[in-house]
């Protein structure tokens, strides 16, 4: 038996506009825009609120989107969707690639601005068969971690009907049709750190007259990558990425300082600080072993919360999305090393459910070696590589996932 939920949710998307879609999503893929920039956008969406009968506002927390849908009594439920794009030259060679020099939506966030504007879209024209209010949500940076914390801190719940629900969903890879959920962790936590060695300059033909912040720094990148092997548990998760290393100006020149920059992945507060102290203490000894002239900066930068979906919401919205779409559709893949920052629109503890919609077209999938599903999933371009191209076909059904699980808290006549 269908449940009323499904049973709605598939006659108000019978009859999407995929063509306008489609073209909407194109036009967004063309025209990227970095964390906070996203005024373009952030207009587009609006645009598309205002006219499906939204009561919209820009500008929230810079360059946010609110809009919001009073259709009686019943719950409120939170439709969020990320608007950024990333610093990455795109080389998937679509028609549609983008026209903007070094930009890309590589983590398919214009997929998620279009089916938000395709499920408000398609609530608001059958809202007679549901009651509750609608808030539709286009978020800034999420990239950069700053984009929920500043439309929550610029009154995204005294302005607007503060939400009984949370809901949202991410483009990810994986045969484009799959529908995963995880009720509980299904996303890490992630910190930034930032290690600056102080050596002492001089000319590179008399080393013995200085202390080499780059041999320094080399240990000490080889080092930190003990930390995960060595210094954990093997059942604790944990990944240390070295992103970059930067020292000097020429060949002939030993420079006074080093600069590394790194990223944590951790799924415990606990396993954080064990890394977050380690990484100091193996600062502080190389520092000391190579006779550095001051201890090293070690500076914690942006942090990402760990994301925990409730489980009660989570299993009714994993429910629904089975029966619109097939049982084999829906699956637990544990949680995933990536973060986000959508929990921090959970402000007092506020219910949530985020899960996956896989994008990878069919025939890259079939082209991708392996014969296990996380074995391919390896082989296809992945969110934030420049080669990421979501397959067109899934702008239907995001958009369907989000009208059913909308549907699921909503009050259906």
């Amino acid at each position: 038996m269908t449940s009323p939920a499904a049973r709605t949710a598939l006659d108000l998307t019978a009859g999407l506009p995929v063509p306008d879609l489609e073209g909407f999503y194109r036009d967004l893929h063309r025209h990227p825009e970095l964390s906070l920039r996203e005024h373009r956008t952030a207009g587009k969406l609006a645009g598309r609120l205002r006219a499906a009968g939204f009561e919209t506002s820009e500008g929230v927390g810079g360059t946010g989107v609110a809009g919001v849908l009073r259709n009686g009594d019943g719950p409120v439920v939170l439709l969020r969707a990320d608007m950024d794009a990333l610093p990455v030259k795109e080389e998937t060679g679509l028609s549609y690639a983008s026209r903007a020099d070094g930009l890309m939506h590589a983590c398919g966030h214009d997929l998620h601005v279009t089916w938000l504007a395709g499920a408000a879209a398609a609530l608001a024209a059958g809202r007679e068969t549901w009651s509750g209010t609608l808030l539709a949500v286009g978020q800034p940076a999420e990239e950069t971690g700053q984009g929920a914390r500043r439309m929550v801190e610029d009154g995204l719940y005294e302005r607007f009907p503060r939400p009984d629900v949370l809901l949202g969903q991410h483009a990810a890879p994986g045969p484009a049709g799959l529908y995963p959920h995880a009720p509980g962790l299904i996303m890490s936590a992630s910190t930034d750190v930032d290690i600056v060695v102080h050596g002492k300059g001089g000319h590179g033909s008399r080393p013995e007259s200085t202390v080499d912040p780059v041999v320094t720094a080399a240990y000490l990148v080889t080092r930190l990558q003990t930390v995960v092997s060595r210094e954990l548990a093997a059942r604790e998760r944990a990944v240390l990425t070295v992103g970059r290393i930067e020292a000097g100006t020429r060949h002939n020149i030993i420079p006074s300082e080093a600069r590394i920059a790194l990223n944590l992945r951790t799924q415990s507060e606990a396993v954080r600080e064990r890394m977050l102290a380690a990484i100091r203490r193996i600062a502080r000894g190389e520092c000391l072993a190579a006779g550095c002239p001051r201890e090293p900066e070690v500076t914690v930068g942006s942090t990402f919360p760990v994301t925990v979906n409730d489980v009660d919401t989570d299993r009714r919205v994993a429910a629904v999305h089975a029966e619109v779409f097939g049982a084999g559709t829906v699956f637990d893949p544990g949680p995933a090393m990536g973060s986000e920052d959508f929990p921090q629109l959970a402000v007092g503890s506020i219910p949530y459910s985020y899960w996956f919609v896989t994008t990878t077209p069919a025939e890259v999938w079939e082209q991708a070696s392996g014969d296990e599903l996380m074995e391919k999933v390896q082989q296809v371009p992945s969110n934030h590589s420049p080669r990421f191209a979501p397959d067109l076909a899934t702008v239907a059904p995001g958009v369907r996932t989000l009208v059913s699980g909308a549907l699921t808290f909503l009050s259906v006549a």
